[in-house]
């Protein structure tokens, strides 16, 4: 597996997003922090995601039909610049005391925008890196980096910001605070520079898709003309999504819920629920590194597997009141997500015509977050009625999914849905 690190531009690649996966860390627990230390309200706190969140899902698709027009090399070198621009401005206001809320409103609107082209750039540039054997371990490190800052990130974000927090006195506190928040941002503007050297450093990418004669949305049309007309990724965007909408509302509305009513550790029990997910989610992506490549005709199996696995996770936490077996549960499910978020998206990598890379990677991306806020609202309701109606109701999705799943098995191990490269004809529009 780590035979893929002798990659020169991977490794340039990886050194670097490996740090911005740290600094991203530091940018999740400092702005609500920071929001919520200048204005006391959690409204505020709402409107701030809210501003990060809707123009990243709205530009996630436009953002892949940029990254097959253009390079997605230079797509993350200017995304990295600019955000490091904004976030270094952001920390020098924090740290002379003049920070306002209108220049967070700006940071999470920019970082929106940007993550949007920034996401499908990401995931169209390591399967030009790589050799198509070394793709599984390439996601796996590259993924398994990311879960790992997502350990030790908040950990050591959260001890520099309480460092600076230990002065008497209200105002005392509140500039102690506010420079921890802003020693956090300035980690996280270096985390994006250092991205951005690393870029330098990896190979030049050209366009595939060279074509610019056509609007950009035209390009957005012909993306998703292509992706429905393919039967596999048409099948695993869908299972994507619907599997993303089930286990949001349950992971992040109806964890905490549970932990606060029912476990007795509390927030305790909560952080080892989540430790335990993440943990069996790393797990995960790394067997895929370690274990032989599936062949077309388990790729179906394995997705019944797994939703069966998502289904039986979500299901125990309706009855159980056991933090170390809902623990287990969750370090099962993890592992389920690990594994799967690997094979589903090395097998798309593989089978996308270059061209379409882009469009393809952005169309996946907006799968796994675009429903997630409307998973949270829904999971809000039910769980106001009945914590246990939201988890069986998750569960039985689950069943449904796995049984549809089966019944699709026949076309997603034809060979017009193999999951080596299609056969492209005519000009890629």
């Amino acid at each position: 597996m780590l035979s893929v690190l002798k990659t020169r531009d991977y490794w340039r690649l990886f050194v670097g997003q490996a740090v911005s996966h740290i600094g991203d860390q530091f940018h999740l627990i400092a702005l609500p922090w920071l929001v919520l230390t200048l204005t006391h309200d959690p409204l505020q706190l709402g409107l701030v995601l809210a501003v990060a969140g809707v123009p990243r899902a709205l530009l996630m698709l436009v953002g892949g039909a940029w990254a097959d027009r253009h390079s997605p090399r230079t797509i993350m070198l200017v995304s990295d610049v600019l955000r490091f621009l904004v976030t270094a401005g952001l920390a020098a206001a924090i740290l002379s005391g003049a920070a306002q809320m209108w220049m967070v409103y700006v940071l999470a609107a920019l970082f929106g925008i940007v993550s949007g082209f920034f996401m499908p750039a990401a995931e169209a540039t390591l399967p030009r890196l790589l050799e198509d054997s070394q793709l599984e371990a390439g996601n796996s490190l590259m993924m398994g980096s990311n879960q790992l800052a997502g350990f030790l990130g908040p950990v050591v974000a959260g001890v520099v910001i309480a460092a600076f927090g230990v002065n008497a006195g209200t105002g005392a506190e509140q500039t102690a605070s506010l420079t921890g928040i802003g020693a956090a941002f300035v980690v996280d503007a270096l985390s994006f520079l250092l991205s951005a050297l690393c870029l330098m450093y990896v190979r030049k990418l050209p366009a595939l898709n060279a074509d610019r004669s056509s609007h950009p949305l035209a390009d957005v049309i012909s993306g998703l003309r292509y992706a429905w007309n393919s039967d596999t990724i048409r099948w695993v965007v869908f299972v994507l999504a619907a599997a993303n909408f089930l286990i949001a509302g349950p992971m992040f509305v109806g964890l905490p819920v549970i932990a606060q009513d029912r476990l007795p550790g509390g927030a305790a029990a909560l952080g080892m629920i989540l430790g335990a997910s993440g943990m069996g989610s790393l797990v995960g992506m790394l067997c895929v590194a370690m274990l032989p490549r599936l062949d077309d005709k388990h790729f179906a199996k394995l997705v019944f597997v797994l939703m069966v696995a998502f289904g039986i996770s979500v299901g125990i936490l309706a009855f159980v009141n056991n933090t170390w077996v809902i623990a287990g549960a969750m370090a099962l499910a993890g592992l389920a997500n690990g594994y799967a978020s690997i094979v589903f998206m090395t097998s798309l990598q593989r089978m996308t015509a270059p061209g379409f890379l882009g469009r393809v990677m952005s169309l996946i991306m907006l799968a796994m977050v675009g429903l997630m806020p409307v998973s949270q609202a829904v999971a809000g309701v039910i769980i106001r009625f009945s914590p246990t109606a939201l988890f069986i109701g998750a569960a039985a999705g689950f069943a449904a999914l796995a049984l549809l799943v089966l019944m699709k098995q026949p076309a997603l191990t034809s060979k017009e849905t193999s999951l080596t490269p299609p056969c492209v004809q005519g000009s890629i529009a």
